[in-house]
């Protein structure tokens, strides 16, 4: 759009007509494809977050899902801290489509400690997290300082609890920013044995059984017919033996006293390790002991 400019009385040039659509405007600079995958992965992290609260846990056992896999996201060192100050990290992981977060590690700066337990369905072929960890700002956006692909071990998969650090990458290069401390256990989901609808009650007509049903007539006046006829006798179907069979239980829990004694025999773990572990051994008390034994061994 052509501006028109007129001289004032005093010699100063001025602008008169339609300003452009665009004054003023503040451009903002096209994102690379990897920064728009970061912004749409806290977005639906913060999301998925917001429903859990709102709902009290995870929704319905979809389909097409192997397990429930928990993952402890406990803590990091980091080989630099990134800024003036101490960075306040927190740390994003992506399972599949299942993006979770944690809180803020308030001047964390190279060691920040998390220890914040998340759970979600595995789906089919999904073997693998994604770990990224965040500086947070105020006053602009959030610093990604490391990342890491990580291959859920296989053992895990197979019932047992890991607690293993792994490698993260970063401006220091691969595998060169520091470490990641994280706890998988994987429960394996037992598929309901099949039920068979229930079938409707069968109606035999037996001849020549004398009619006891009541006829009503108006008034509603009770009057009894005696002639014989055939006559409706209800018979149960039988249900199938399957359909008869009672559910599983639901894995039992550890009390509170349970755990505390569990905490006192091993103090250095964090009690969030300890209700993950027991979570993975289906409430059993001496699994539990026996499979922390084997982490601190």
């Amino acid at each position: 759009m052509s501006l028109i400019t007129k001289q004032t009385a005093t010699g100063q040039q001025v602008v008169v007509g339609d300003l452009p659509q665009d004054f003023l405007r503040v451009t903002s600079p096209a994102q690379s494809p990897e920064q728009q995958q970061i912004n749409n992965d806290e977005m639906t992290a913060r999301m998925l977050q917001s429903q859990q609260m709102a709902y009290g846990g995870m929704q319905g056992m979809p389909t097409n899902v192997t397990g429930r896999l928990s993952v402890t996201l406990a803590q990091a060192k980091l080989n630099k801290n990134y800024g003036l100050t101490k960075m306040d990290p927190y740390l994003r992981i992506r399972i599949g489509h299942a993006v979770f977060e944690t809180p803020t590690a308030s001047n964390g700066a190279k060691n920040p400690r998390w220890n914040k337990t998340v759970q979600c369905y595995l789906p089919k072929g999904v073997d693998s997290a994604y770990i990224e960890i965040f500086d947070e700002k105020t006053f602009q956006g959030d610093d990604r300082v490391a990342w890491a692909h990580i291959t859920i071990p296989e053992i895990a998969l197979n019932g047992e609890v890991v607690d293993d650090w792994y490698p993260l990458s970063g401006k220091l290069g691969e595998g060169k920013e520091g470490m990641v401390n994280l706890v998988f256990s994987f429960n394996v989901i037992q598929a309901a044995p099949a039920v068979q609808p229930q079938m409707n009650p069968q109606v035999v007509m037996i001849p020549g059984a004398p009619a006891m049903y009541p006829t009503f007539q108006p008034g509603y006046q009770p009057v009894i017919a005696t002639q014989p006829m055939m006559q409706p006798m209800v018979v149960p179907a039988a249900f199938p033996a399957q359909a008869q069979a009672s559910q599983p239980r639901p894995a039992a829990q550890l009390s509170e006293d349970d755990l505390n004694q569990i905490k006192d025999m091993f103090p250095n773990t964090e009690m969030e390790v300890i209700k993950s572990v027991a979570e993975a051994q289906r409430g059993n008390k001496d699994s539990t002991i026996n499979a922390l034994l084997t982490m601190n061994a």
